[in-house]
């Protein structure tokens, strides 16, 4: 009850804020994934059936969600002022890149990263929820703002991406009836389901061909890597693994995956997905990043082989201790 109480007064904060303002800022993290994406396309969209003016604002661009209505709003740099920043689906304010600079603290962080910071004016941080997009489900009536067709279609996207097709371990009846709602208000879940988890360019899955050769296994772990030979040999043009990471989780005998890219300014970047009982956020946060127990991420300094011997063995020392 007290934590319904306290939930209802900074709804309240937030749903003043929200009426007082006409000029908004929106973004979240570098790299962004479907609960990034959705998440600031959903609340940007809603903002803007008020009649806001809304900036929605990603570094890298959200051009592989073409798919998701609003897509051709989100711009790669901000202009002018504004009267309320929000930061969606981001767990610190480094990893917004330079979106931000100039504009000193987000006004309002809405995350479920249980490794947030905490670093917003007002943060609705719920790390109990499956992607931020739940949250913004559960919460947009309380800040003034409805659901049409093009937000349930984003907010849906951003919950089957984040729980990679309802697989996650805390997916339950309450995520899947917040989900049937959404496609009752017009969201296409056999769309979204083949564009973010089936469908796969050519030049993507040529990409998966060489980390797949390079697959290698340890126990409880198994690992790959990909480099920036292997993009520029295939013409991929992102600096993603192309959710090869998704892959190597399906590896029965393995508890955690992880799959490292390289990248052009001597770093790496990992990804880990893991099985219930191995907790990764906290290995990932001990290399700067971070995430959740099923999956998390990083952004290493370093070359390949040096990141990814430190890594595993990092990784490979969690895996004993959970025995």
């Amino acid at each position: 009850m007290q934590k319904k109480m306290m939930n209802s007064q900074i709804d309240q904060e937030i749903a003043a804020k929200i009426l007082a303002s006409q000029r908004f800022l929106i973004t979240s993290h570098i790299r962004p994934d479907a609960d990034a994406v959705g998440s600031l396309l959903g609340l940007g969209l809603a903002l803007m059936k008020l009649g806001k003016s809304v900036q929605m604002v990603l570094e890298d661009g959200a051009d592989k969600y073409d798919y998701l209505p609003g897509q051709e709003h989100v711009i790669r740099a901000p202009s002018g002022e504004v009267d309320m920043v929000i930061i969606v689906d981001c767990s610190e304010l480094d990893r917004v890149g330079n979106v931000l600079d100039g504009y000193g603290q987000p006004d309002l962080v809405v995350d479920h990263h249980k490794t947030n910071l905490s670093f917003g004016a007002i943060n609705v941080v719920e790390p109990e929820q499956v992607a931020t997009g739940a949250i913004l489900f559960d919460r947009l009536p309380a800040w003034g703002l409805s659901f049409d067709s093009d937000v349930a279609m984003c907010l849906l996207a951003a919950i089957v991406g984040d729980t990679i097709g309802f697989r996650t371990p805390n997916v339950d009846a309450e995520v899947l009836r917040k989900c049937a709602t959404l496609i009752d208000l017009g969201g296409d879940l056999t769309h979204v389901y083949n564009e973010e988890l089936v469908m796969r360019p050519f030049t993507a899955v040529h990409y998966w061909g060489f980390g797949l050769q390079r697959l290698e296994r340890q126990g409880d772990l198994v690992w790959s890597s990909l480099t920036l030979a292997d993009r520029k040999e295939t013409g991929y043009d992102q600096d993603d693994d192309a959710n090869l990471v998704n892959v190597l989780s399906s590896v029965r005998e393995a508890k955690i995956a992880i799959i490292f890219v390289e990248q052009p300014d001597q770093s790496v970047k990992i990804s880990w997905r893991s099985r219930p009982g191995a907790d990764v956020s906290g290995i990932a946060t001990q290399f700067g990043g971070g995430g959740h127990a099923a999956a998390a991420g990083a952004d290493v300094a370093g070359t390949l082989e040096d990141v990814q011997h430190r890594v595993i063995q990092k990784t490979l020392e969690l895996l004993e201790d959970i025995k």
